[in-house]
């Protein structure tokens, strides 16, 4: 079909045959042998010049169109196969989004120009559905998932801290014994939200009796946050969170664990045997380099 498109644009084999990095008698074969494919003569041959036959200008413009196209498909398998390009669905938890996707968008900005990020926040249940359905591409959220099908690369682990009213007994402490979990005024999030489940464990680890009454009151922790700072309890922060959440109010203090204090771990999670996992096992390196400068603790790959 090559062959025929140049003839047929050149309407000279010579021509034809170097426009195209053929030898004339080559040329002149491929052109015979789409003739027979297609049981169409495309060429009338005379000893002085080469005309297109009727079939052959109904056919000329139809092959150039199907050689674009497929060029136009090559160049896109040459894409797909072009790490760190194309489309990268990514599902983000809302107690990681608003304090790690400026890292996660900065890196892709300066190192990944050429790949179309599309970030879903969604509550875990949601995003594990996501990426099994093929709806979502890789996940960041906290872990362990216990998800068959799920590989999970961990970037890395990060504190727990108590946030108070700035006139609380704990206020600013940094040897807050676990044990105070017991009797505080805990905030936490709504249900369906991981970090809930991880503050009520820690809080079952710390011998807090499942009688004790915990207050749900807010679906984000910038609500928990402001009712914290209305006097109306405690909660508990990652330590990724408390710049953007502590910073705006003065009516807020924060506490520490003293050591080993409760912690979350943070991975990214794609579907095991993904078609992109080595791509994607770069793309969590890459994170864990950038996230340095935070406060957490990086994991190895």
């Amino acid at each position: 079909m090559r062959a025929f498109a140049a003839v047929a644009e050149h309407l000279h084999f010579r021509d034809a045959a170097s426009a195209i990095g053929m030898s004339q008698p080559a040329l002149s074969g491929a052109v015979s042998a789409l003739e027979e494919v297609l049981d169409v003569q495309l060429l009338e041959r005379t000893t002085r010049k080469v005309l297109l036959s009727p079939a052959g200008e109904r056919l000329a413009a139809r092959a150039r169109t199907v050689l674009d196209a497929v060029g136009e498909l090559l160049e896109e398998a040459d894409a797909a196969r072009a790490p760190f390009t194309g489309v990268l669905r990514l599902g983000v938890i809302p107690t990681v989004a608003p304090y790690l996707l400026p890292t996660v968008l900065r890196l892709v900005h300066d190192a990944y120009p050429a790949l179309d990020l599309q970030v879903h926040e969604e509550q875990t249940s949601s995003l594990l559905d996501g990426l099994a359905q093929g709806r979502l591409d890789l996940l960041l959220l906290a872990v362990p998932l216990g998800a068959p099908g799920v590989t999970e690369l961990p970037l890395f682990d990060e504190d727990f801290v108590l946030v108070t009213p700035s006139d609380h007994w704990l206020a600013g402490r940094g040897d807050i014994p676990r044990a105070a979990l017991r009797e505080l005024d805990l905030l936490l999030l709504d249900e369906g939200h991981c970090l809930r489940d991880q503050a009520l464990d820690i809080c079952r680890e710390a011998g807090r009796t499942t009688g004790m009454p915990v207050t749900t009151s807010a679906a984000g922790l910038s609500t928990l946050v402001q009712l914290v700072g209305g006097g109306m309890g405690v909660t508990l922060l990652p330590r990724t969170a408390l710049r953007v959440e502590t910073d705006r109010s003065e009516a807020l203090a924060t506490g520490y664990f003293a050591d080993p204090a409760p912690s979350r771990r943070v991975a990214l999670a794609m579907r095991a045997g993904a078609a992109r996992q080595e791509e994607f096992e770069q793309f969590a390196e890459a994170l864990r380099a950038a996230m340095r400068s935070l406060p957490v603790r990086i994991l190895r790959g």
